[in-house]
C-alpha cells in the first residue's frame, strides 16, 4: 500500500466520480482505475460497489477512509511540527561549555538566544569536560579549547583567544602595557582551583618555564573572580573576551610575552544534525567574540 494510492482513493471519496476525479488530480482516468484496482487487490477487498455509472463505498471503503484521513493528519502534523521547529518555534536545544570565561560568554549569547527564540527550551551546563558529554550525545553543541582529533568529533575553529593579566586600575602594575612570564611569579593572583582545566593549562606553562603560581585566592566561579579584582584583591589571568565583556573602568588588562593563546572551538558529535536553532547559536556567539574580541591596536603594536 503506497500513499500515493491512498491519496487518490481519498480523492475519489471527495468527488465520487472517477473521471471528475482523474481530471482534479491532473491524470488519466485509466492510471487512476488501476491505481484503486491495484490496492484492492492488495487489500483483498473492494473499497467502491460500482452501480452503473455511480459508485458507493463499501463497508470497507468506510474503514479504510477513516484510517486514510487519520494517516494523514499525522503526516501533515509531523510536517507542520517541523516547519514550527525550523522557524523556531518549538524545539530544544541543550549546550556545553568549558568552565570559566567560556561558560561566561556562551551564557551571555544564551540570554540573547531566549530573548530572540522565548519558545525554545534551552539547557546549559557548565563542564570541566565537554567532549565525553558530546560523544555520548548528551549535547547538541560545546564550547571549548581546541581537543585532540577525534573521529567521533566535528570541530569548528572559531578563534584563538590571547589570555592577559587583569589587575585593579590602581594597582602598581595598571601602567605596565606588557610584562614577561617570569615577573608574575610573586604578583597575588586570584586563580581557579588547581583541578580546573584552565588551571591545569595555565600551570603547565609556567612549570615550562621553571615558574610556580601560588595564588592567594582559589574559586572555582569566575564571576567571582573577577568580583573580587575589581576590589583590587589581587591579579587573575583572563581572556581578552572575557575582560573587554567584564571591564567597566575599573580594570586594566597587561600583556604578557611570550603571548598566553589557546585555540577556542565549537564541538558537536559528528552524526549529529545540527538544526536551525543550534545554527543560529552558532552566529549569535561568533557576533560576541567579533564584538569583544579585539585586541587594542596599541597593544598589537608592540610585537611588530
Amino acid at each position: 500500500m503506497e500513499l500515493k494510492q491512498l491519496e487518490y482513493f481519498m480523492a475519489i471519496c471527495e468527488e465520487m466520480h472517477f473521471t471528475k476525479t482523474a481530471d482534479k488530480l491532473r491524470i488519466g482516468q485509466p492510471t487512476l482505475s488501476y491505481q484503486i484496482k491495484a490496492l484492492e487487490e492488495e487489500l483483498g477487498i473492494r473499497l467502491f460497489d460500482r452501480l452503473g455509472k455511480k459508485i458507493a463505498l463499501t463497508e470497507a471503503g468506510k474503514i479504510l477512509l477513516e484510517h486514510s484521513q487519520q494517516i494523514f493528519n499525522i503526516i501533515k502534523s509531523a510536517n507542520d511540527q517541523l516547519q514550527e521547529l525550523q522557524k523556531l518555534n518549538r524545539g530544544k536545544l541543550i549546550i556545553g561549555a568549558l568552565s570559566g570565561d567560556l561558560s561566561h560568554i556562551a551564557s551571555m549569547a544564551l540570554l540573547e538566544f531566549h530573548a530572540m527564540y522565548p519558545q525554545i527550551q534551552l539547557q546549559f551546563f557548565v563542564l570541566d569536560d565537554v567532549i565525553e558529554k558530546i560523544k555520548q550525545n548528551e549535547l547538541d553543541l560545546a564550547l571549548t579549547i581546541m581537543p585532540k582529533e577525534d573521529d567521533g568529533l566535528n570541530i569548528i575553529p572559531l578563534y584563538e583567544e590571547e589570555f592577559c593579566l587583569v589587575v585593579h586600575s590602581e594597582h602598581l602594575l595598571a601602567n605596565r602595557n606588557y610584562l614577561d612570564l617570569s615577573q608574575i611569579e610573586d604578583i597575588p593572583f586570584i586563580l581557579n582551583p588547581r583541578d580546573h582545566s584552565f588551571r591545569k593549562w595555565f600551570d603547565d606553562l609556567c612549570g615550562n618555564q621553571g615558574i610556580l603560581i601560588e595564588p592567594i585566592i582559589e574559586s572555582s566561579d569566575i564571576k567571582s573572580i573577577v568580583s573580587l579584582v575589581k576590589e583590587g584583591r589581587g591579579a587573575t589571568i583572563l581572556s581578552r573576551t572575557l575582560y573587554n565583556l567584564e571591564d567597566n573602568g575599573s580594570l586594566r588588562a597587561i600583556r604578557i610575552k611570550p603571548a598566553l593563546q589557546r585555540k577556542v572551538t565549537i564541538i558537536h558529535h559528528k552524526e549529529k544534525h545540527i538544526g536551525a536553532a543550534a545554527n543560529i547559536f552558532k552566529n549569535l556567539l561568533n557576533s560576541y567574540i567579533e564584538k569583544y574580541s579585539r585586541i587594542d591596536s596599541l597593544l598589537n603594536d608592540l610585537y611588530k
